[in-house]
């Protein structure tokens, strides 16, 4: 099998269904932010290896990264009459929302604003939530025209609050502070 197709070289891809659409529809941005973010998440992991104190935290990281090759392939696939297709469902927002749930019970509540850094693992956490934003303003047309799952769209948007408190949390264990943002 050839990496190269040929097919998209006039502007325009495949999804899943066969329907070819033009390469800058958002349906196209949002899976390939996606797909930047998890770039990113692979990122973090290497950065993180072989950091006793952040097993637990690379191993809900690759749990994540299969979930947005998930999200990536449903958001690839317009259509919902195939239902054996991966689909992100409330399951996986579920997932997310327990382990920001587990994650806050372990940290100081915030009082102020923090500013993204502290630790190399922390500051990628923020780049990582930053990009998660660009991918759910993509994916808000295509929900508010019904082209994507709620779930999918609820997923992303909790995602980011996961990769937010994942920074607190690796400043955290890594004894580092937040960097507490202050007027002036």
């Amino acid at each position: 099998m050839k990496i190269y197709t040929k097919s998209g070289d006039k502007g325009k891809t495949s999804l899943f269904d066969g329907s070819r659409v033009d390469k800058a529809s958002n349906r196209i941005k949002s899976y390939g932010v996606i797909d930047e973010v998890n770039s990113h998440v692979g990122v973090l992991i290497s950065l993180s290896y072989n950091k006793h104190e952040v097993l637990d935290l690379i191993n809900m990281l690759l749990v994540i990264q299969k979930q947005l090759f998930v999200l990536g392939s449903d958001l690839a696939n317009p259509s919902n009459k195939i239902s054996d297709y991966p689909r992100i469902n409330p399951e996986n927002v579920t997932y997310l929302e327990n382990q920001i749930d587990g994650l806050d019970e372990h940290l100081e509540p915030l009082k102020s604003f923090i500013l993204p850094g502290g630790s190399i693992q922390a500051s990628q956490c923020h780049v990582i939530r930053t990009v998660i934003r660009r991918a759910e303003i993509s994916m808000a047309e295509l929900y508010s025209n019904n082209e994507i799952s709620e779930s999918a769209f609820i997923y992303i948007n909790r995602l980011s609050d996961l990769f937010f408190m994942l920074a607190r949390t690796f400043n955290k264990r890594q004894g580092r502070d937040d960097i507490i943002w202050k007027k002036g």
